[in-house]
């Protein structure tokens, strides 16, 4: 994510915009462009917590608004761009129709499980809903899992940094970093569990999606 949006100016920007910047930088994350949406609500929490000028409720509704909002926008753009070029350009980067048939069954079976916890991890939660999207995630599951994993991240990284100020705000820092590093592990674990197991995963993909790559949305995930 970017960092030139540091906690001392974020907190500036906050003083004289209010929760807007909040809501605006959150949203933008959540539609797919790498800004600190953790940093502005974290940052928000502890102003709230410092000056009671603005209460913590209200950061928090409006982080998970805005979350629920930008992913749902995010979600929009790639399921309207995000196939198309996929198709068109995938082979670039070795994805040919059958991985990209695989994408889509692995968005079937976990979608779910990838929407709410990709909210607590940094790259995820700037790309996890365009890839929804794409990967043609039904709409209606996306959203509840959207929401829930929106809400439960607000109240989290709003209501410790309120409480406890800068020692939560350093520590939810760390986790973020830990669970960075997780991701990267699992990506790592997944590509070489996906090399190994390609084929069979090609196999369940084709069962579940037979035919051409599908453009309609999915039924469940």
């Amino acid at each position: 994510m970017l960092d030139f949006v540091s906690p001392t100016l974020m907190h500036d920007l906050i003083h004289t915009y209010g929760l807007w910047i909040v809501f605006g930088v959150i949203m933008l994350e959540c539609m797919g462009i790498p800004l600190p949406g953790e940093t502005a609500l974290v940052s928000a929490a502890i102003y709230a917590g410092s000056t009671h000028r603005i209460s913590i409720v209200s950061v928090g509704l409006v982080a998970a608004t805005a979350a629920i909002i930008g992913d749902n926008i995010g979600y929009l753009i790639g399921r309207s761009f995000g196939r198309h070029l996929l198709k068109r350009y995938g082979g670039y980067i070795l994805l040919n129709q059958q991985r990209l048939k695989v994408g889509q069954y692995l968005f079937l079976r976990h979608g779910g499980t990838i929407v709410f916890f990709g909210r607590f991890v940094a790259i995820l939660r700037t790309y996890s809903a365009l890839l929804a999207g794409a990967n043609r995630m039904n709409w209606y599951h996306f959203l509840i899992m959207n929401a829930l994993g929106g809400i439960c991240w607000a109240s989290v990284f709003s209501v410790g940094p309120y409480l406890f100020g800068e020692q939560v705000a350093r520590l939810a820092g760390f986790v973020s970093v830990v669970l960075l590093g997780l991701a990267i592990v699992f990506v790592i674990a997944g590509i070489m569990f996906f090399r190994h197991h390609e084929n069979e995963l090609v196999q369940r993909a084709e069962a579940t999606l037979p035919g051409p790559l599908q453009t309609t949305k999915i039924q469940n995930g």
